[in-house]
């Protein structure tokens, strides 16, 4: 009895599993994770290499410093979700879908980010003036471009929206999005797919109003 309890049920196979963090992935989040609760000045090497099991030392067999890390947690969020961006819309016109579920699809994204790398968002806000000029060029580089494809998909679902009114609102809804960090302790939410559906409410809300009558 106890032994075939056991055994794998043959309706519920079992998906492959997530393959383990690399150590330098893992030494990247625990960082973003230090730096975002107690500033990037406030925390050492020897913090973030313990938080791995490994020494200080040991972590510059992978990073350079505490600022190759900020670098590669900023610039490589910002190139992340202007890559999940492109795939989303190339997914969803490869599919023949209409500009309107290309932004669905690029909310979902979005919300993806500022529901699971909370610790970043908070460095970006934050620390960006830390990076090396050449960064910090990199990272908003990215950024208008990511913006940009919102833009474009925005203007697309509204072609009479002006360019400049259809930016300021991505920039609105970025700001929106982003503001998870501020809605209290991540296990005082609501609960991840009830802030998911809150936020894409909003989200289309904010989007749907530059089409909507003027209020004063």
């Amino acid at each position: 009895m106890a032994e075939t309890a056991a055994r794998p049920s043959a309706a519920a196979p079992v998906g492959p599993a997530a393959p383990a963090p690399t150590r330098r992935e893992q030494i990247l989040r625990e960082a973003a994770r230090l730096f975002a609760e107690r500033g990037f000045h406030g925390v050492g090497v020897d913090e973030i290499g313990a938080a791995v099991g490994i020494s200080g030392p040991g972590l510059y067999r992978h990073f350079a410093g505490k600022d190759a890390m900020l670098a590669e947690l900023l610039v490589g969020i910002s190139g992340r979700l202007l890559t999940s961006g492109r795939e989303r819309r190339a997914a969803a016109e490869a599919a023949d879908a209409g500009p309107a579920a290309v932004l669905d699809s690029l909310i979902d994204g979005h919300i993806d980010f500022a529901l699971d790398d909370r610790a970043l968002i908070i460095l970006h806000d934050r620390e960006l003036g830390q990076l090396r000029d050449v960064d910090r060029k990199q990272v908003r580089s990215l950024q208008r471009q990511y913006v940009e494809l919102w833009v474009e998909v925005v203007r697309a679902l509204h072609p009479g929206v002006a360019e400049d009114d259809a930016r300021a609102a991505v920039h609105a809804v970025f700001g929106l999005l982003n503001s998870t960090p501020h809605l209290g302790r991540a296990g005082g939410l609501p609960g991840r797919d009830a802030t998911a559906a809150l936020l894409r409410r909003l989200a289309h809300g904010a989007l749907s109003a530059l089409t909507g009558p003027v209020r004063l």
